[in-house]
């Protein structure tokens, strides 16, 4: 009893407080560079304030775009960052709830320096998974097949962007959050801004 008691979670989590509720996330220790970029930043309130600026229903919300602390209307945004990149670091897949970094083109595929996305996704049918495997030279094992089936998530992107984390609490609100209405000329960005604050919690 006394070891059990003393066995204490040393995972680290943030939280992401919204107007339409929180959502925890666990940081996987196995992409560190993400990791400690990510809580980096939080600690720096580099995130308070700022729009999940692009959502898409079925899909993914997406924001920590520098440029839309201060959001005008009828303004896209996207393409801001804090001036560097971080390398990938791949193995994890994109199910329903992931924690991702963002990226624009490049080859190496690294990531944003500060855009991150939350995986909505949908259930996966077992013949396009099949299909994602030949396309993307990925081999699924019994146990991720059936969470792409029963839980959903985009598998299109695995391997593609870096998965650093996982929704523990608030599925529902990425689900409210996606759902919310949009403005498609404008990048898929929210008609009613979502403004984020993250923390570093246990």
């Amino acid at each position: 009893m006394a070891l059990s008691a003393c066995n204490k979670d040393k995972s680290t989590y943030a939280l992401i407080e919204t107007d339409h509720g929180n959502i925890k996330v666990l940081l996987y220790d196995d992409t560190p560079l993400h990791k400690a970029n990510f809580i980096k930043l939080a600690n720096e309130g580099f995130y308070d304030g700022l729009l999940f600026h692009r959502i898409i229903e079925g899909f993914m919300m997406q924001g920590g775009d520098p440029d839309s602390r201060e959001a005008t209307p009828n303004r896209p945004f996207g393409s801001g960052g804090p001036g560097y990149q971080v390398p990938a670091e791949f193995g994890h897949l994109h199910y329903k709830g992931a924690l991702a970094a963002a990226r624009n083109g490049n080859p190496e595929k690294k990531s944003s320096g500060s855009q991150f996305y939350i995986v909505q996704g949908r259930p996966q049918q077992a013949a396009a998974l099949d299909n994602m495997q030949r396309q993307k030279k990925i081999t699924y094992n019994e146990a991720q097949r059936a969470k792409y089936l029963e839980v959903g998530g985009t598998p299109q992107l695995d391997m593609d962007y870096t998965v650093f984390g996982e929704v523990v609490e608030g599925l529902e609100v990425v689900d409210k959050i996606c759902s919310l209405p949009k403005d498609r000329s404008l990048g898929d960005r929210p008609i009613e801004d979502v403004k984020m604050k993250i923390s570093i919690v246990k």
